[in-house]
């Protein structure tokens, strides 16, 4: 199963989500960390993803008889290149998206499911915004967005920080006027 296929499950995207920032999980934490989804999915789209060396084994330890696996990600292989994503066809987009978005509302559904969550006081936001640009524009705005983004996804899990899923979602919504 190669990496797109692999990322292309909703359950598996956000095991994958759950598992960045550096962090060596069991498949009983990722249970807890997605309490909506049934303990035997998790753990088969662990094995999955550790079939794909998406995760690998970071620890192994008898507790009880049984073997307790600790996984991390290996970011190499937790994303789609660039390369491989200009190659994909209109039906694979639809559908990386169709997961993607799948994912997002599973998160955000596990969220409102929670006792303590507040999306009054929470910094929760998914407002859309139609934005007019220009090509130059585009790309300065493109620009700002990575450099405010891309240093905060090398934090690592650590106390006192939580885990925040964002999601900026960009394409043009018609057609350019001449």
């Amino acid at each position: 199963m190669d990496t797109l296929e692999l990322l292309g499950h909703p359950v598996r995207l956000r095991i994958v989500h759950a598992m960045r920032g550096g962090r060596t999980l069991t498949t009983a934490q990722l249970c807890a960390l997605l309490p909506d989804v049934s303990k035997a999915m998790v753990y088969r789209h662990v094995d999955l993803l550790a079939a794909g060396e998406v995760l690998e084994v970071a620890e192994e330890r008898r507790v009880r008889g049984a073997v307790e696996r600790h996984y991390r990600l290996r970011r190499e292989r937790a994303s789609i290149d660039p390369a491989t994503a200009a190659s994909l066809s209109r039906d694979d987009h639809r559908r990386a998206f169709t997961v993607a978005v799948a994912a997002l509302v599973a998160e955000f559904t596990a969220y409102l499911d929670r006792e303590s969550a507040d999306p009054a006081t929470d910094p929760v936001g998914y407002q859309q915004h139609a934005v007019w640009l220009n090509e130059d524009e585009l790309t300065a705005m493109v620009g700002e967005l990575r450099a405010a983004i891309l240093p905060r996804l090398a934090n690592p899990s650590a106390p006192g920080r939580t885990r925040y899923l964002l999601s900026p979602i960009l394409f043009p919504s018609e057609e350019a006027e001449n």
